[in-house]
This record gives structure tokens, C-alpha cells and sequence, in this order.
């Protein structure tokens, strides 16, 4: 019988290399018959459950797979995964932590359990078993890709610019490895920029296939002061962006004014999530804006405090949210979620993000969550958590419009004019938040946080409630992992080079400024 079982196996095995899953669901399912006790069949039965996205389905094999036999490290990372699938973090994190050990001669799951790490934000957990991966299996270059992301955003700069110039110089028309390269250090010299723009001129590729290239050649112009010819290839980047994004900015804008319907005065004051005073609890302190407008390094600044820690940039709240509404997911919310969401039970929204959180904290009274874009939620984050704080920053609008456009993660940034639109939406919902929070509401202006660090971060410690510490200044030797596009520069002390960057481009950004300043946005 065993030899049987073992036959089974390999020809499943051999399927799942072929990705013949109709094959593997059928030997699956003739294991599970004829060996009913053995986790086998149920492991292969979930990978195949697993490659149709029937993620409930997986999750259900993977599990009794591994209550057949609790050592099968290969079903429980697949589990963690499935896990993290359904918004489970903190069940898939347990897991990953109770199996870790088991996962030394697996290059694959240890790969696999790295990128469920990231995934779940926990990027220290994560980086040994990306490096072990490595040790076993070395060369292998998405490994090494893994490897090296990991390290921008654990500040191992040296490390990952050794892999991606390894990278480079074995695939040299690879632009992803390009731009993050770019990204890791101000250019020096025109060396790599001249790389870039051969391969530019070379691959006549049409102009969505080379956004990558754009971008970096954009930021390594820039370095070198080249603006003119900088902000050309900025351009070109959001416009080919734009040309298979399907964005439209409208909807973006019509979602803040349903945010400013639904979360009124009225609204605020009634069936707010009542604080328990009996039962010691963490605090949690919201740091929001507009992305570039210096919210990671607020959070560093913060989170260097003995009495405070950070979860990071997380999407509970609004995973939260959506919950309430009836809604799965962890995409963006639209207009019917924040309507049901609103009329919803407000108590379900905080707890649901606190028991999310919770896998990523550890004894500390205060927990940072720095997702700028929570500004979207601060109704609900003031009703449904009544001790929480809430950080907004704000930027010159020139400086914050600049750093958005000049990067490739934000969807209403790719033109001046649907950025323009948008400010100007975002200023009108962060003054509604003035008005309806008060003195809940904690803004910091970016100019002035790092022309006076000492004295800012005095008033702002002060204003949590925290006694100033030290090591809140010396916030740049932080090793905590950022997973944001400041990851870099909260590696450098407080600097006021940023200030003002936007004037290299005052003539092409003239557009921009003239939009601001007619719908009454003071950008002196």
C-alpha cells in the first residue's frame, strides 16, 4: 500500500510541475480515498484548489492537512497564505512563527514564507529567510529580487545596490531593476543614465512598455540638476501611465464630497464607540496626509519614543470599513461603502482594526499606524476609536504636488491637472476635519518640523501626551523596517534640501500653481 502512496505522489508531484491541475486534483482525490489519514492527498488537494483561487476551499485541505500531521511545513506556509488571502493576518502570521523553524532546506517556502512576511508588513521576520533562501539556492534571481527589496526597506542600501548591479549587468535591458537601482543613491555621474537612455533609444518600445525608464532617468536627470530635461521625462512617464490606467479623478473627487455628506457633526455625535477606562488599552496615534508630505518621517520621529512602536503603513481601517458595509477585500472603498459603513455599527469598525493590528504589536502603550492615506477615514477613526490620536501633516502645495507627480505609486498623480483637481478635494476634506475635530486634530507643517526639529518635536510629544526623549531627534539610526517611498531618506537626519525643490520647476509646474492659486490654495 505504501508503495502505492508513494506512486500516487510522484505522478501528482510530476502534475503539479506541469501545472496539469485537473491532474492533480484527480490523483488528489484518489489518495484521499485510499489513504484517508495520510496529509498527502490533501496537500495536493489544496494546491489545486489553490490554482482555481478557490481560496476557501484550500484553505479547508491545507488545514486538515495539517491536523494530520502538525510537522508539514509545506502545508503551513501554504495555509499562512491562504490565510493572508482572506484577511486573516494575525492567524497567518501565528502560523508562519510556529513553523519557521521547520523551513531550513526549503529555498521555495522560505521564499514563500518571506514574501508572506512582507505581505504581513513584518519585513525583519522576513529578511532571514529570504537570506537562508538565498544560501541554499544562490544565484537564482528572483530570489535574489526578493532578497534585495527586503533590504531597501531595512535600510541595507549597500547590500540591494549589490544585487540590483549584479542584476543589471546579467539582464541589461531589465527596466525594473533600472529604476531601482536608481532609487537607492543621488547619481553621481551621467554613467548610468547614459545606460539607460541607450536602452531607451534602442528597444522601440512603445511608450507604456518603458514607464520604469521614464522614471528613473526623470530622478537621475533631476540629481544632476538637470531639470528641464528631467521634468520631460517625469511627463513622460505619467502619460503613458495614464494611457492604460483607466483613472478618472472624478470619482476620486465625488468619494471625498460622499465623505463629507456621511461624516457630519450630527453623524460624529451620535452612537460613538464608548472608551473603556477600567481596561488599560494601547492608543493608537494616526499619522495622515497626503503622501511626500513628510508622514514617515513624523512616524519615525514618534516611533523612536521608548513608550511608542509602529505598525507601519497598514489598510485595516479600511479593510474595517469595508466590513462593516458588508463588503471583503481591501481595495479602495467607493461611495456605497462609506454610506453603508456610516449608518453601520461604528463599534464594529474599531475593534475589527484593533484585533487586526494587534499580531503586529508588542507590550508598548502607543502604536503608530502611518497609512497617509487614512485621511480619507478620520470620522470614522475619531467615532469609533474615542482615544485614539490623530497627526495630520500638511506641505507647501507646490513641494507635495511635485513629490507626488515625480513618483510611480499614486493613480491621481500622473497629470498636473487631475493632481490640481485633487489637492484641491484633499483641502477641502482636511478643513472639514478641521472643523468637525477640533483640538483632536494635531497638524504639523512639514517647513517647520525640519527647519526646528527640537523644538517641533517638543510640541508634538507634548500634544500626545509623551514626555520629549532624546532619541526621538536621533531618529535616523531607527533600524526599523519603512515600507514607503521615503524609506531612504528617514535613513538621513532631519535636512531642509526638499524645501522649495519644486521653484527647478517653476516654469513647467506654472500650470499647476495657476490652477492652486484660483481655487484660493496659498502656495507661497
Amino acid at each position: 500500500m505504501q508503495d502505492k502512496l508513494s506512486r500516487l505522489s510522484r505522478e501528482a508531484r510530476q502534475a503539479v510541475q506541469q501545472r496539469s491541475w485537473p491532474q492533480v486534483a484527480m490523483l488528489a482525490q484518489q489518495i484521499k480515498q485510499e489513504f484517508k489519514d495520510d496529509p498527502e492527498g490533501y496537500f495536493l488537494a489544496g494546491l489545486a484548489a489553490k490554482s482555481a483561487r478557490a481560496n476557501h476551499q484550500a484553505t479547508s485541505e491545507f488545514e486538515l492537512a495539517l491536523k494530520l500531521d502538525a510537522n508539514r511545513y509545506d502545508a503551513a506556509v501554504e495555509l499562512a497564505n491562504q490565510y493572508l488571502f482572506l484577511l486573516r493576518h494575525g492567524a497567518a502570521y501565528q502560523l508562519l512563527k510556529q513553523h519557521e523553524h521547520q523551513l531550513g532546506n526549503s529555498p521555495f517556502y522560505l521564499d514563500m514564507a518571506g514574501k508572506i512576511y512582507t505581505a504581513l508588513g513584518m519585513h525583519v521576520d522576513a529578511w532571514p529567510l529570504y537570506e537562508k533562501a538565498n544560501q541554499l539556492q544562490p544565484g537564482l534571481d528572483t530570489l535574489r529580487v526578493n532578497l534585495a527589496s527586503c533590504g531597501v526597506l531595512l535600510g541595507k542600501v549597500e547590500q540591494a545596490r549589490a544585487i540590483y548591479q549584479s542584476l543589471i549587468d546579467k539582464y541589461p535591458e531589465h527596466q525594473r531593476n533600472h529604476y531601482e537601482l536608481s532609487k537607492l543613491e543621488k547619481a553621481k555621474d551621467f554613467s548610468h543614465l547614459e545606460q539607460m537612455k541607450s536602452i531607451l533609444n534602442a528597444n522601440h518600445l512603445p511608450p507604456e512598455k518603458n514607464i520604469f525608464l521614464y522614471y528613473a532617468i526623470g530622478k537621475e536627470l533631476e540629481d544632476l540638476e538637470q531639470w528641464q530635461e528631467s521634468f520631460h521625462y517625469y511627463q513622460l512617464a505619467g502619460e503613458s501611465v495614464l494611457k492604460v490606467s483607466n483613472y478618472d479623478v472624478s470619482r476620486d473627487i465625488q468619494l471625498i464630497e460622499k465623505i463629507i455628506q456621511c461624516c457630519n457633526a450630527d453623524w460624529l455625535s451620535k452612537n460613538a464607540a464608548v472608551s473603556n477606562n477600567d481596561k488599560p488599552s494601547k492608543t493608537p496615534i494616526f499619522i495622515v496626509g497626503l503622501p511626500r508630505t513628510g508622514t514617515t518621517l513624523t512616524e519615525r520621529i514618534i516611533a523612536s519614543h521608548s513608550q511608542v512602536e509602529s505598525a507601519d503603513e497598514t489598510f485595516f481601517m479600511q479593510i474595517a470599513i469595508r466590513q462593516s458595509a458588508g463588503v471583503g477585500g481591501f481595495e479602495d472603498v467607493d461611495q456605497a461603502i462609506i454610506e453603508a459603513a456610516a449608518k453601520g455599527d461604528i463599534q464594529t469598525i474599531g475593534q475589527s482594526y484593533l484585533n487586526s493590528v494587534a499580531y503586529r504589536l508588542t507590550d508598548k502603550p502607543n502604536f503608530i499606524d502611518g497609512f497617509p492615506f487614512n485621511f480619507l477615514y478620520l470620522g470614522f477613526i475619531a467615532k469609533a476609536l474615542p482615544n485614539a490620536r490623530i497627526i495630520y501633516l500638511r506641505r507647501n502645495p507646490m513641494d507635495a504636488c511635485f513629490a507626488m507627480y515625480k513618483q510611480s505609486f499614486f493613480k491621481f498623480a500622473y497629470s498636473l491637472d487631475n493632481l490640481g483637481q485633487y489637492f484641491v478635494a484633499q483641502n477641502k476634506l482636511r478643513r472639514h476635519w478641521q472643523e468637525l475635530l477640533g483640538e483632536r486634530l494635531i497638524e504639523i507643517d512639514y517647513e517647520s518640523l525640519v527647519a526646528e526639529p527640537e523644538q517641533q518635536t517638543r510640541a508634538l510629544l507634548a500634544s500626545l501626551g509623551l514626555e520629549f526623549e532624546e532619541s526621538c531627534l536621533e531618529f535616523d539610526k531607527n533600524p526599523t523596517a519603512s515600507a514607503t517611498a521615503s524609506t531612504l531618506q528617514v535613513r538621513e537626519k532631519v535636512h531642509t534640501r526638499s524645501v522649495n525643490k519644486w521653484k527647478n520647476f517653476a516654469e513647467e509646474l506654472a500650470p499647476l500653481k495657476q490652477f492652486l492659486e484660483a481655487a484660493g490654495i496659498d502656495v507661497s
